[in-house]
This record gives structure tokens, sequence and C-alpha cells, in this order.
């Protein structure tokens, strides 16, 4: 009888001459496909990998340059050093309902910001004279108003006649020297506008009113803490032609938001603090603007306004 020859039962796993050629040629090119494919996975993964990372800078960015979650131009930012910038705007027709000065009355209205018109040594004088204010009384709220020329002092919930109230203690925390920086300040101002806006500076008065402000998170107490509304000045207030702004302290190292921001139809654009920093601008609705809420610190700043109407002049303060 011939030999009957059995085969040898495969053993899964098997390689070499063992394993069927069939299965070999299956298996290779199966690890070719898992090898390709692999490379692909990490490919994309890495490709994943780098667009989220430059996304995650991207928002980390935005969120520190623009805090508050909305995008807008920045005018002046607080570690720049700005000689002079000036922002034309068409002149609105606000002052057609009040009366008309030649002269001083807007024709060419705009915003301009200027690091030049005091030093830091005086920026920091008169960050002295508004603590020294300040120190007497204070809002129970975010916001404390200190006026050298009528005396009104926030008191907690209300206002007093600082001069009234202290008499002549008042001569020891405000100084004759002391007002003097603040006349010299104020005409200075008064001269860098009417340079700006092409005025005879004679043709402009000091106007009420004018004042130091402390800002905080403090929630507010009444509807004098509540700095953050829109508002247009010559609306508010009906004197002002020309509103500016000193502040006495910088955004983003003595404060968190608080930035000033005019409110513009295409895009809103803002005005960083710096200490010493002039910023200043035609009153009229060409200017609707506000100031955000303070999230942490204190921004302290003084407002100095000017009148084309000399029956809303008011005199500087002083002692003598």
């Amino acid at each position: 009888m011939a030999t009957k020859h059995r085969r040898r039962p495969r053993v899964t796993g098997e390689t070499g001459d063992n394993a069927g050629p069939s299965r070999g040629a299956q298996g290779g090119k199966s690890s070719v496909k898992k090898s390709r494919s692999q490379g692909r996975s990490w490919r994309s993964l890495l490709v994943w990998g780098v667009l989220s990372a430059i996304m995650a800078v991207s928002v980390i960015i935005l969120l520190w340059v623009y805090p508050s979650g909305d995008v807008m131009e920045v005018l002046a930012g607080q570690r720049e050093t700005l000689l002079h910038k000036f922002y034309p705007v068409p002149c609105s027709q606000d002052y057609d309902n009040y009366k008309m000065f030649t002269g001083c009355t807007p024709l060419k209205c705009g915003r301009a910001v200027t690091d030049a018109v005091i030093t830091q040594q005086e920026a920091q004088r008169m960050l002295r004279i508004a603590e020294a204010g300040f120190s007497l009384g204070g809002s129970d709220g975010g916001a404390s108003i200190l006026d050298l020329h009528s005396g009104a002092l926030s008191m907690g919930k209300n206002f007093v006649n600082m001069y009234r109230y202290y008499g002549e203690k008042m001569k020891e925390i405000l100084k004759e020297e002391d007002l003097q920086l603040y006349r010299d300040v104020r005409l200075r101002i008064q001269e860098e506008i009417a340079r700006t806006f092409n005025l005879d500076a004679t043709s402009l008065y000091l106007t009420k009113p004018t004042f130091f402000s402390r800002m905080n998170s403090s929630e507010a107490k009444t509807t004098h803490d509540e700095y953050w509304h829109p508002h247009i000045d010559k609306v508010t207030y009906g004197s002002f032609d020309y509103t500016s702004l000193l502040y006495l302290s910088d955004y983003s190292r003595d404060f968190g938001g608080g930035r000033f921001i005019f409110i513009d139809e295409k895009m809103n654009s803002t005005v960083e603090p710096r200490a010493g920093r002039l910023s200043f601008f035609t009153s009229g609705s060409e200017n609707l603007h506000h100031v955000e809420k303070v999230s942490w610190g204190t921004r302290y700043a003084i407002t100095i306004s000017f009148t084309c109407n000399p029956d809303h002049s008011i005199n500087d303060p002083t002692w003598r």
C-alpha cells in the first residue's frame, strides 16, 4: 500500500516556511496599510495640535488686549508714549441748538491724546493732591468726586462742601503751591485744546463740573456711583464744548477695566489711561462715550471742561 502523507496542521502564529505563502503576503500588505494609516493619524494629530495651539494663543492675546471681550480699536495704548495724536470725526448737529460763539464753537470736531503736556513728576504731584482731598471723605460706592472749585466732596452716599465742613483745616491739606500747580496744568490743557482745534485760547472758559475722580470696583450705592453709562457731555452738562481728562494712574498696573471708550457706529475705540496722559475731545454727540467698570485697583483722573460761553465760566481755586 502506498503510504499516505498527512499534512501537519498549521499552528496560529507560525512564521517562516511553515506558514502558508498567501497568509504571509496578506500579513505584509496589512502591515504596510497599518503603518501608512498610523502615519496619517500622527500627521493629523500634529496638524490639529498646531492649530489648537495657535487658536489658544490667539484667544489669550485677545483676552489680554480686550479684557472686556469687546474687540475695538485702541487709540492710545498704556505702553505707548504719544506726543500728539488727533482723530477727526464729523461734527454733530448738537451745536445748532446752542448759542454760537464765533472762533470757539466747534467747526472742527474730533478727539486727541497726548503724553507731553505734563511731566511724570507733575502727574505724581497731582495724584497726591487727589489723594489728600479724598482722604477727607469718599463715596461708599465705586466712584468718588473731589471738586476744588465748588468744594463738593463725596461723603458716604452724599456730598459735603469740604471748605465749610473742614474750614481752616483745608489749608493744611491743600496748600497754595498745590493749587498753583493745578492752575498751571489747567492753563496748559486749555492752550493744548486751543492749538488742536485752531482756537484763540482766551475764547475758552473753564466751566463746571471740573473735578477729580476716584473709581474702584466697589458696588454702586447710589446713581452717582454708576459712572459706566454711555452719555454725551454737551447733553448731560449743557455748558461743555470741549472736554479733557488727565489721567493720574496706569491702566493694567494700578487698576483693571476703567478704559475710556468712544462709542462709534462701526467700531468702538478706546483710550487706555496712563499717568500724565491727556485725552480731550469736542463735547457733542460725535463723541458719545463711557468708562468701563473698574474690575480691580483704583483709577484716578481729573476732568477739566471748557465752554465758549463766558456766562458759564468758573474761577480757579486759590487761597489768596
